[in-house]
């Protein structure tokens, strides 16, 4: 399987201590690039995040998100640190008597640090279950990574096909050329009415042959085509490679072109060249 670096994956977690949100995207990058968005009190996580994408990811721009609520962790009772209560009321007592005016307000009382207790949480529990979201965040986004990289290896594998189809026309159509500019050159003799030494006319035919002779091109386009195809079958993190190969096949094209004296085959060279371009478009996109 091969892989897009353009995807993205969200994952929902509900506990008794609260919800959380994990978001995770990519988008195209020549490197691994990891960005983190995390509560405070959970930064700390950030190293083991980094390490499970560095496992699983060789490219791409990671953009990573958690969002928590933990209001469900709200105490459904009050409760009162009773010995702070009694010290702080005792207090106020005395400051009374010392004045000799005021009255002591028991919601002040409530409001001093300390008086109401707020159940702590258990932040290794929180973020245990935090990175076990995340392994399965994590799975669906390198599913969904492998999907697209299905659709991106059919659109290049019909380029691929594409590519074979046009290198098979110029190969059929060789000879005809080669006929054709024999026949041209004859002509043009016959206009300046130039008796042509037939040793000489089949000289200049064999040197025309090899300045227009694109077989080895052909060639070496057939079996970029081959390799390009076995890459895309031996699947992983194959953009790299692919990449240079489309390099390669450019190149072929090019040399194409340049030989071309014929319409058909300097069609044939900007149509590879069109199908060439359009799988690197793609090719960009890969893992």
């Amino acid at each position: 399987m091969i892989y897009s670096m353009t995807a993205f994956a969200r994952f929902e977690i509900k506990k008794d201590w609260g919800d959380a949100v994990w978001e995770i995207r990519s988008v195209n990058q020549r490197y691994l690039e990891n960005f983190f968005r995390l509560p405070e009190q959970f930064r700390g996580l950030e190293n083991s995040l980094r390490e499970k994408l560095r496992q699983n990811l060789t490219r791409g721009k990671i953009e990573c998100s958690l969002r928590i609520d933990t209001k469900k962790q709200t105490a459904t009772s009050l409760n009162l640190n009773q010995e702070l209560t009694k010290q702080v009321i005792q207090s106020l007592k005395w400051i009374k008597a010392q004045a000799g005016e005021g009255e002591i307000n028991l919601t002040d009382v409530l409001r001093y640090p300390g008086v109401v207790e707020t159940p702590e949480q258990d932040l290794d529990v929180i973020s245990q279950d935090l990175l076990n979201g995340f392994d399965q965040l994590l799975t669906e986004f390198i599913a969904m990574r492998g999907r697209e990289g299905d659709k991106l290896k059919d659109v290049i594998e019909q380029r691929l096909q594409a590519i074979g189809v046009e290198a098979d026309k110029v190969r059929a159509k060789m000879p005809e050329i080669l006929q054709w500019q024999r026949d041209r050159l004859q002509q043009r003799f016959d206009e300046i009415k130039l008796q042509a030494d037939p040793t000489r006319l089949e000289q200049e035919m064999v040197l025309l042959a090899q300045r227009i002779d694109v077989a080895e091109e052909l060639d070496r386009l057939q079996m970029h085509i081959k390799e390009t195809g076995s890459i895309l079958r031996k699947g992983g993190a194959v953009g790299r490679k692919l990449d240079f190969m489309m390099q390669e096949l450019n190149r072929e094209s090019n040399t194409l072109a340049s030989k071309s004296i014929n319409a058909e085959t300097t069609a044939s060279a900007v149509e590879l060249k069109v199908l060439i371009e359009q799988m690197r478009e793609q090719i960009q996109n890969l893992e």
